[in-house]
């Protein structure tokens, strides 16, 4: 029987440096791959890689004494939810899974051992791809079962229909939503008057919503 595995860009400590955890101690874990190209997608998934298997990726993790928190992150830690329904019953820490919100079937294998769930809605006008509404809330009936935020990474473009349809979901599930401007190169895309014109429309139409940009760029840490 061939062993499970999986291929890993990166493991690292870090503070985590979005949403409503932000300025939090997490150990990262990176996994390569993903079922969506978005546009503003800043990680190369096809180098550095390494393969690990059960053991040894356990082994890695419990080198990390401090961490009170593992963040599963990527890419889409979904695409590898056979490997991690293997790893997450031996792991002590709280799971913090970092998501596409796209992949409903495979949160069912795992989600019995996730804590928190960071799930992206994922709009048009900054991913450059179709809209996902329907799968983001099939997914969200699932992950609803556990603390649940979403997120949306949002430039310039973004529509009046993308905002209404995130307010939507967002009120019809009782859920905080943390907009996150895009960035390019560490910085941010926009300018604060048109970052703010946004927050505003958003807010006007739903009162859990929180601008957050991604701190670790500033503080130029992973």
């Amino acid at each position: 029987m061939q062993q499970n595995k999986a291929f890993i860009k990166e493991i690292f400590e870090s503070i985590q440096g979005e949403g409503p955890y932000i300025g939090t101690n997490q150990l990262f874990i990176r996994f390569s791959d993903c079922n969506l190209h978005c546009n503003y997608c800043d990680t190369d998934f096809k180098s550095k890689l390494t393969e690990y298997n059960k053991e040894d990726l356990l082994k890695e993790i419990n080198r990390y004494k401090n961490v009170k928190a593992i963040s599963l992150t990527g890419g889409e830690p979904l695409m590898s939810a056979d490997f991690l329904v293997d790893i997450l019953p031996n792991v002590k820490q709280k799971v913090y899974l970092e998501t596409n919100g796209t992949l409903v079937n495979e949160l069912k294998k795992i989600i019995d051992y996730v804590d928190i769930i960071a799930m992206d809605i994922k709009i048009p006008s900054a991913t450059g791809m179709p809209e996902l509404f329907k799968e983001h809330e099939e997914f969200i009936k699932v992950a609803n079962k556990k603390e649940l935020f979403l997120k949306v990474v949002f430039n310039e473009g973004i529509t009046e229909d993308e905002i209404n349809k995130t307010v939507e979901i967002a009120s019809k599930y009782n859920l905080p939503v943390v907009l996150q401007p895009e960035s390019r190169n560490g910085s941010v895309r926009n300018d604060a008057n048109t970052i703010n014109n946004i927050y505003y429309k958003f807010i006007n139409k739903y009162e859990n919503i929180r601008l957050i940009p991604q701190v670790h760029k500033f503080l130029n840490v992973r």
